[in-house]
């Protein structure tokens, strides 16, 4: 049987790791027009740390997609590959003078094997009036690393990669037998979904070496260490579809960073990136018959993730291929 999996970023290579994993006789190809750091997940740093907004259909779900994602990560730390694919284990704090609730997180209190308190000697290690604080141990995906990794494991395996952009998915009937709709932010046109909306996020990756700890603080001020430099952030834009850095951005990032980790001043910067994070609530992933002239298309959605694609990749992945499946098994007349 034939599959395709349409888009290449972190969700899309992952799902089409995922179906070559559990189907093995399938013929998978990847379609997309974008590929690595031309992607939006090669912004991200990579942090396992799912928002408390991040939404799937049902609460069940949602704890399903982030458990299994953890499970998949840490599992490829765990592994030969690890360093290759850009995936450690790392520790951080959340830090707040605001509100107790910014530092806790229902989704991975339970799953991560360290999300705790911290002390009172804690909460003054970076400068700031901070009055709440959490301690976690969690997994770091640094996409610039997992990405190339992700692609050469796929190709190994058999997969195809065909350079396309298209136009809609109607155009792919009759050519696959499946098709895993992973184009993020691109399937506000291919699927008509105004329920999509970017949210624009910009950073600054620094070599700041001596940096081995995750820190977060009010106002989306974080400083995530990785295996390419540090990255400091951020800013969230909601509808907003700006892709110029903006220096305005940046001179906020680096004040705010700087006065949480003051070792970061005069740190060199090695480039500043914008991505849009492609945000739908809730996360879609779900079947759909396309209808089209002469039939249907047999299409399993998986995209959404906003700020939390890599995160959630493997988890979703695994959701969608179990659809794949289902599809397969229909007798609807195509």
């Amino acid at each position: 049987m034939n599959i395709c999996v349409v888009g290449a970023g972190v969700v899309g290579l992952t799902t089409a790791l995922e179906l070559q994993r559990e189907m093995r006789n399938a013929n998978v190809t990847i379609l997309s027009d974008r590929f690595e750091q031309d992607t939006c997940s090669d912004v991200a740093a990579g942090l396992f740390r799912p928002g408390t907004s991040f939404s799937g259909p049902t609460e069940e779900i949602t704890r399903k997609w982030i458990s299994d994602a953890y499970s998949h990560w840490d599992e490829l730390r765990r592994t030969e590959h690890s360093a290759r694919a850009g995936v450690c284990q790392m520790s951080g704090y959340i830090f707040s003078s605001r509100d107790p609730a910014i530092v806790r997180n229902h989704y991975i209190e339970k799953v991560l094997p360290v999300y705790r308190a911290a002390t009172e000697q804690e909460l003054t290690i970076c400068p700031g009036e901070w009055k709440y604080g959490s301690f976690f141990t969690t997994i770091l995906a640094e996409c610039r690393l997992f990405q190339p990794w992700a692609t050469e494991r796929f190709l190994d395996n058999g997969g195809r990669i065909v350079t396309v952009a298209l136009n809609n998915l109607q155009e792919l009937r009759g050519k696959y037998d499946v098709v895993v709709n992973c184009t993020g932010l691109g399937a506000k046109r291919l699927c008509n979904d105004h329920k999509l909306v970017p949210i624009r996020g910009q950073v600054i990756k620094v070599r700041a070496s001596w940096v081995k700890t995750a820190f977060y603080a009010d106002f989306d001020t974080y400083v995530i260490p990785g295996f390419e430099g540090v990255t400091l952030g951020g800013c969230r834009n909601f509808d907003s579809y700006n892709t110029d850095v903006s220096r305005h951005d940046s001179a906020a990032i680096r004040e705010r960073c700087e006065s949480l980790l003051p070792s970061l001043k005069g740190a060199p910067v090695l480039r500043e990136s914008v991505g849009l994070r492609p945000h739908r609530d809730p996360v879609r992933v779900e079947l759909e018959l396309l209808p089209t002239a002469n039939g249907s298309v047999r299409v399993v959605h998986n995209y959404g993730h906003g700020g939390y694609g890599v995160t959630t990749a493997p988890g979703t992945a695994k959701h969608a291929v179990k659809l794949v499946k289902e599809a397969l098994q229909t007798n609807s007349k195509l």
